[in-house]
């Protein structure tokens, strides 16, 4: 069996868990009001909290390994540049594995870092999140789902990472990457123009409700 046909058969398996958000007029009402505050223990077992990154441009990119949305920016290392890009210039980016026990995605610390490591990523940390506290608190729905946070911890952007809902690697070079525009202009100290956009990927995995 080829590559191509592995690659393409994990691609229609996890379909199965993606959900495309419809195209409607995203709500804003919580944009330019403080972000909602969090705390949480990355896969290191570092302590991190929002109040204590006052001062510090902040973005949380939620995650789910087995979300094809997700696997198409880390392929294609698009993911981890614009991690890179970030962290160069003083922005502190947040990997945040809100997938609960038991459903797709979910990961231990040490599964955490073993994907950080093969992918070659580089956020400032993976913050484990099972019970989606933080998933809930920013109304994430899916992976990913991107959200920043300014220096004063005000919320102004969330949404997509780019301007095409597709899997297709070959669509990033064709997209307004929108959380690397977003960035610029509020380090520039500039509004973000497009500070509500479609998030596009799989459906987040909270944790199920008994009934």
């Amino acid at each position: 069996m080829s590559n191509f046909t592995v690659h393409r058969r994990s691609l229609i398996l996890g379909s199965a868990a993606v959900a495309m958000v419809p195209a409607v007029a995203w709500p804003s009402s919580d944009l330019g009001k403080a972000a909602p505050a969090f705390s949480a223990t990355d896969s290191n077992g570092k302590a991190w909290s929002l109040a204590e990154l006052k001062g510090k441009v902040v973005v949380l990119e939620t995650t789910n390994h087995d979300c094809p949305y997700v696997r198409k920016h880390y392929i294609s290392t698009n993911m981890q540049t614009q991690q890179r890009e970030a962290a160069a210039k003083g922005v502190v980016w947040l990997t945040v594995a809100s997938s609960a026990t038991g459903e797709q995605g979910h990961v231990t610390a040490a599964q955490a870092n073993e994907l950080t490591r093969s992918r070659n990523a580089s956020p400032a940390g993976v913050l484990l999140d099972p019970q989606s506290k933080i998933a809930r608190a920013y109304g994430a729905t899916v992976t990913p789902h991107m959200y920043i946070i300014d220096a004063a911890g005000m919320l102004v952007y969330k949404g997509g990472i780019d301007s095409i809902p597709s899997s297709d690697v070959a669509d990033i070079a064709k997209a307004t990457q929108y959380v690397r525009v977003a960035l610029d202009q509020v380090l520039g100290g500039k509004q973000v123009a497009d500070s509500s956009t479609r998030p596009y990927g799989c459906t987040l995995k909270y944790p199920r409700t008994s009934t």
